[in-house]
């Protein structure tokens, strides 16, 4: 089975980490209402959405994962049917954790090199707003393993176990990542909260030649999904913990428009622009037993979907991102 280009793999210093490992710790509230739709409620909410002849439940790849606890994570995977995971670092998991496992598991689990603030190690450098971290993920990528940069959480409202991060993503310590981004030709998956749009469009411009993922699609409402991805060509959204049934932080986070239904102009926006999205669950290792009913809601997601758009949105998108073979059966690889 072929290894990424450049598969040569490092051992890099363990990473001080904060406890983050996704989306914040629910409330009590949230917690008490996903207890009360996992299991069985949940599985019947899956098959009710069903379109007739909707292949279910679909397969697809994970935009959106943090490490914490890998081989659970794979054994999930494999129950699911996840076939791909963008695996990023975690209150556990550092960069050295997650080469060792795209290691172990090839073309499954795909790394991506973090330097995000609210790692302790990384923090003063963005309080320096300097490119000091340039050299550090320059030299990871030119050794091999990683598919990209992220998740860099530049701006992040404050959520349990993770410090509030509000630098700049026009600052020098942001502009330096992307233009390694540019170098190596490679997506970076950004972090970046609406309270920054402004200097989040500035370098959307400015680096129009670089995927830029926006991680949760900034939790945008959809008019402003809509007016991003028109502007800038460059911008995947990604929708991962926008597909949950309730968000611990605010409600109206979610896509859906109830338990099981999915908003019908959020499905037109999708399947107007197919080749711009892509999915997650922001799964954490916290609870498998939540991290299984958030990678079924992905399902109840996308077999709402049109068949060519949910392939698309599944799996042909990240695979095209990261140069990977297109489809469900081919030798993934990356770009020459």
């Amino acid at each position: 089975m072929q290894q990424p280009r450049r598969s040569g793999l490092v051992q890099p210093r363990r990473i001080g980490l904060t406890s983050y490992g996704g989306a914040e710790e629910p409330s009590q509230d949230a917690k008490v209402g996903m207890r009360h739709y996992a299991g069985a409620a949940a599985v019947l909410l899956l098959l009710l959405a069903v379109p007739c002849g909707a292949q279910q439940p679909p397969r697809y790849s994970d935009a959106h994962v943090h490490l914490n606890e890998p081989e659970a994570w794979v054994r999930l995977m494999d129950d699911i049917g996840i076939l791909r995971s963008i695996s990023l670092a975690g209150r556990t998991a550092d960069n050295a954790a997650l080469l060792e496992a795209g290691r172990r598991w090839p073309e499954r689990i795909l790394p991506f090199v973090s330097v995000s603030p609210e790692h302790r190690e990384f923090r003063h450098a963005w309080e320096a707003d300097d490119e000091g971290l340039a050299p550090v993920v320059d030299s990871l990528l030119a050794k091999g393993g990683f598919y990209g940069i992220g998740e860099i959480s530049v701006s992040h409202f404050p959520a349990t176990g993770f410090p509030e991060a509000d630098f700049n993503p026009n600052g020098r310590t942001m502009r330096s990542l992307l233009g390694l981004a540019r170098k190596h030709r490679v997506p970076i998956l950004i972090h970046a909260e609406v309270t920054r749009l402004r200097e989040f469009e500035a370098v959307l411009r400015d680096y129009r030649d670089v995927t830029v993922i926006w991680a949760h699609g900034g939790y945008t409402p959809l008019f402003l999904a809509r007016r991003m991805l028109e502007h800038h060509p460059n911008l995947i959204y990604e929708l991962s913990a926008r597909t949950w049934e309730r968000h611990p932080r605010s409600p109206d986070y979610t896509v859906f428009r109830n338990e099981a239904t999915v908003w019908p102009e959020w499905l037109e926006l999708i399947e107007r622009m197919p080749t711009r999205f892509l999915i997650g669950t922001d799964a954490a290792g916290r609870s498998n037993s939540g991290d299984r009913q958030n990678a079924r809601r992905i399902q109840l997601f996308l077999n709402q979907l049109s068949p060519a758009t949910r392939l698309q949105i599944a799996e042909q998108n990240l695979d095209r991102i990261l140069g990977l073979g297109i489809g469900r059966d081919t030798t993934a690889k990356r770009l020459k």
